[in-house]
């Protein structure tokens, strides 16, 4: 069994108005085995797709290795943005040591209203990935339904990104339920008529060009 603890503390800019929220890192991150290609950060795994994205939305010219100009590169772009990050999920165990979020057992969550609550600019929870089983907002939910039944998502508009709204000591705070930065999340991609539309009028559209087109509109 492998005890999977998310190895970085949240990230939230006291100007954050907007947070990012998945689950856990690729075990090798709690287990210190980077790859040369990781960045030794939240969302640094070579194989996702989140900075890539960012990158070439804001043309931030990033590093993609384990040296701390990577990591000083993507505090600054977070930074100047008022994001801030923090992953919903704290740690839990796993039978088979892989990335998969089904594979999550025995689930510790953060506190995230708790957090919330501390930061009182936060007005956009980003996350990456939406309501299937142990996904961001899958976990949110849990959250709100086991510690805070008062508290209630109310849907916005259903179409791809979902958006929800909530309300927290006379606050608004909007959800959006991003396609998860991830290549298991190009099958459901492939599948989306918005796509095929897409990628019918020009054959090189791919799925992380899907993805750029989403995610511009809410970072």
């Amino acid at each position: 069994m492998f005890y999977h603890t998310h190895p970085y503390p949240p990230f939230i800019p006291a100007s954050a108005t907007k947070l990012i929220v998945g689950t856990l890192p690729p075990p090798r991150f709690t287990s210190r085995k980077l790859k040369p290609d990781d960045v030794d950060f939240c969302y640094g795994s070579k194989d996702g797709l989140l900075w890539p994205i960012l990158d070439k939305i804001f043309e931030l010219n990033l590093l993609f290795d384990n040296s701390e100009k990577a990591v000083s590169q993507r505090k600054k772009f977070l930074t100047n943005r008022g994001i801030g990050i923090c992953d919903i999920v704290e740690c839990s165990t796993r039978e088979k040591i892989d990335a998969s979020d089904l594979g999550m057992q025995d689930v510790e969550l953060r506190e995230m209203i708790k957090i919330l609550k501390k930061f009182p600019k936060i007005d956009t929870l980003i996350f990456t990935g939406g309501n299937s089983k142990n996904g961001p907002e899958y976990f949110f939910r849990k959250l709100l339904k086991d510690k805070y039944p008062h508290i209630r998502l109310k849907l916005i508009d259903q179409s791809t990104p979902k958006i929800h709204e909530f309300l927290l000591d006379n606050r608004i705070i909007s959800t959006v339920s991003l396609t998860a930065p991830s290549g298991a999340a190009n099958i459901s991609i492939g599948s989306s008529e918005l796509y095929k539309a897409l990628k019918k009028k020009n054959p090189d559209f791919n799925t992380v060009d899907f993805r750029v087109l989403q995610y511009k509109d809410h970072f």
